[in-house]
């Protein structure tokens, strides 16, 4: 996870600005098909931004199951969801995406030139003449724990995704949550933050071994409060989070306080099309209807959808479906910037990789000498 983090804040820009950005196409969705988008513009010479709603890039593969295997990627007999989605940056690096990150993509506006205008939940605003949305499975919510008086201390100590580790520093923290995630955090902000209590409603966590061994060393070091089987049923403070309260069901039940800066319920994240529902799209069980005999376009002129959030007869949710489709958007999305013009498609292997960075990437070049 920290790998994710440091990779994104060396690599590429993360906007949270209040000015236009303006682009070739506006990505919604920054998964593995959003990424491969990136690519595959980019050899048409065409620039991309990318709104997501979660913290990093990687969609589904770095959130929720960065270190689960995929099987069915061409030439990859196996690789991790994260190894993926940092390949999938790598490879789109030379084209210098931007990543308006941490927002929702939340209203769209049609302007007189053609374009459209995409506004966050944030106030971001995006500017570009082809919007492709990538979102996935849809925005991806927060499931969150049912405690009455959860939604008073949202921002004030109640946290549902990390964004930024540093804010636990030196800081009291209570983690709830059983898989990957839980599991994965705890370990990093035990370096982090003054104390970490992970609590979990089971005795048996759902994780990778080897983050259940590390929690179960830290335990032992006293670097991690472990509170199982037990749940957080409720929040101590005054307009800030200073305790939560437990309860713990172990032989007979019982209910107590533990003092902290921030309670970060990680359940997991619920799948929605979120506020695209409402941009004018035709729906079909939850997912966006496009044209797959031609482009992937939506009922919008200029919109496209593409990877698992689309529907057509005979659709597959595949990543490798959603990199087929993104390749042929591009070529659509060429023709809507650059009327008229014509787009001679050309190998690599041939004309090689310029990226927009100024670096090349080209097979060596053959040498033409007489043998003797």
């Amino acid at each position: 996870m920290s790998h994710l983090f440091s990779k994104l804040n060396n690599n590429f820009a993360h906007y949270n600005l209040q000015f236009m950005i303006k682009t070739d196409i506006l990505i919604i969705g920054a998964g593995p098909t959003g990424l491969f988008t990136v690519f595959e513009a980019g050899l048409l010479k065409l620039k991309c931004h990318l709104i997501d709603a979660l913290p990093q890039p990687g969609g589904q593969c770095s959130e929720i199951y960065p270190k689960k295997p995929i099987y069915d990627i061409p030439a990859y007999p196996e690789i991790l969801a994260g190894d993926l989605t940092d390949k999938l940056l790598e490879q789109c690096k030379q084209f210098k995406p931007g990543f308006t990150l941490g927002e929702r993509a939340d209203t769209i506006e049609k302007q007189d030139d053609g374009s459209f205008i995409v506004t966050t939940n944030k106030g971001t605003k995006h500017q570009a003449p082809v919007v492709a949305i990538a979102g996935g499975l849809g925005s991806f919510e927060p499931r969150k724990p049912l405690i009455h008086n959860i939604k008073d201390f949202e921002d004030k100590g109640v946290e549902y995704i990390i964004k930024n580790p540093e804010i636990y520093r030196d800081k009291r923290v209570v983690i709830a949550g059983g898989g990957d995630s839980a599991l994965d955090w705890s370990i990093f902000l035990s370096d982090v933050a003054s104390e970490v209590t992970l609590i979990h409603r089971r005795n048996e966590f759902r994780g990778h071994l080897d983050s259940v061994e590390k929690v179960q060393e830290l335990k032992n070091q006293g670097k991690i409060n472990l509170i199982t089987p037990a749940e957080v049923t409720g929040i101590v403070g005054n307009h800030k989070v200073k305790a939560v309260v437990v309860k713990q069901a172990q032989h007979i039940e019982k209910e107590f306080e533990i003092e902290c800066d921030h309670f970060v319920p990680l359940f997991g994240l619920s799948p929605k099309l979120g506020p695209i529902a409402n941009w004018g799209l035709e729906i079909e069980k939850n997912a966006i209807k496009v044209n797959n005999a031609l482009d992937y376009q939506t009922n919008i002129p200029g919109i496209f959808a593409i990877g698992d959030v689309n529907t057509y007869p005979g659709k597959l949710k595949l990543i490798l479906c959603g990199f087929h489709e993104a390749t042929l958007m591009c070529q659509a999305a060429y023709q809507i910037i650059n009327p008229g013009k014509r787009y001679v498609l050309k190998y690599t292997t041939v004309s090689g990789v310029d990226g927009f960075d100024g670096t090349r990437k080209e097979a060596p070049k053959a040498v033409v000498k007489a043998i003797e």
